[in-house]
């Protein structure tokens, strides 16, 4: 059984807050997946059998029917499938959920809600009904691409976050966070509760986060790899450095983690979903 997946970068300004707007249907490469931490938020709308995620080894596994709505995490995320699943989603900037939340990101750092107790019940029902009805995928993704510009808010601080967190990407977290808050005109402490209140972390475990990512893409689980190079060109202080970084990311050493992302490439071999999801089983 294939997987189908449809993607598509949204219209201005929503382009500015959202990576692109996706449809998925099939059944998944594992029962169990999951994810590490990335420099990005996540906002699913199930249209399938429930799918369960569990937040890490201190929180219960919870099931979620209508969605998700997940701010940047601080540790990995593991999601447990149906045989089939059908969703649309939205990966998204590390700073742009912040307009479609009523609440402060932190209060979700790490504790994935469902999309009905942020958008309310009665919204997400009539939205799945028009989704479901939808003639074909990118229909789909147009429904959904309009609900999020009628949801658009202005959000105070928000130009100076996303701005602060562009810089933070576009050096790959390797960047003095004290800089940071100087450029912007800010003081360190307003920049940080900034980013707590829109992104649900501060700067500097933002910027680690896209140093992990930028890391971890850069490895070729195909070929040999020189860790001491890898750790080094990524700016981490030594091997040790980089290996209690990638524990704490993922949970496994980075010799492990070559073992499980190799495992995903021979038994799924361009499946859609490799590159970032692990095996869990």
């Amino acid at each position: 059984m294939g997987v189908e997946y449809v993607s598509r970068v949204p219209r201005p300004p929503l382009d500015g807050l959202i990576d692109d707007l996706y449809y998925l249907e099939g059944a998944p490469p594992y029962a169990r997946l999951t994810l590490p931490p990335m420099p990005a938020a996540l906002l699913i709308v199930n249209l399938g059998a429930p799918f369960r995620i569990r937040g890490g080894t201190d929180i219960e596994t919870a099931e979620y029917a209508d969605g998700c709505v997940v701010t940047t995490p601080t540790r990995a995320l593991e999601f447990g499938y149906p045989l089939r699943t059908r969703s649309v989603g939205v990966h998204v900037k590390p700073w742009g959920l912040a307009p479609f939340l009523p609440m402060p990101a932190a209060e979700l750092c790490d504790r994935p809600v469902t999309v009905e107790q942020v958008w309310g019940r009665a919204a997400i029902a009539e939205l799945r009904d028009r989704l479901a009805t939808a003639d074909g995928p990118h229909e789909m993704l147009t429904l959904l691409e309009e609900e999020l510009m009628r949801r658009l808010c202005e959000t105070a601080g928000l130009g100076l976050v996303g701005h602060t967190s562009s810089v933070i990407a576009a050096s790959s977290g390797a960047v003095a966070i004290g800089d940071l808050s100087v450029a912007a005109g800010v003081s360190s402490t307003h920049l940080a509760q900034r980013f707590k209140e829109l992104i649900g972390v501060t700067p500097k475990r933002l910027a680690r986060t896209y140093r992990f990512a930028a890391t971890v893409f850069a490895i070729d689980p195909a070929g040999p790899i020189d860790w001491g190079d890898l750790a080094g060109g990524a700016g981490y202080f030594d091997q040790a450095h980089f290996g209690h970084e990638f524990r704490a990311f993922t949970g496994l050493t980075p010799t492990r983690y070559v073992e499980v992302r190799r495992r995903f490439l021979r038994e799924h071999p361009g499946h859609v979903m490799d590159g970032w999801p692990l095996p869990a089983d």
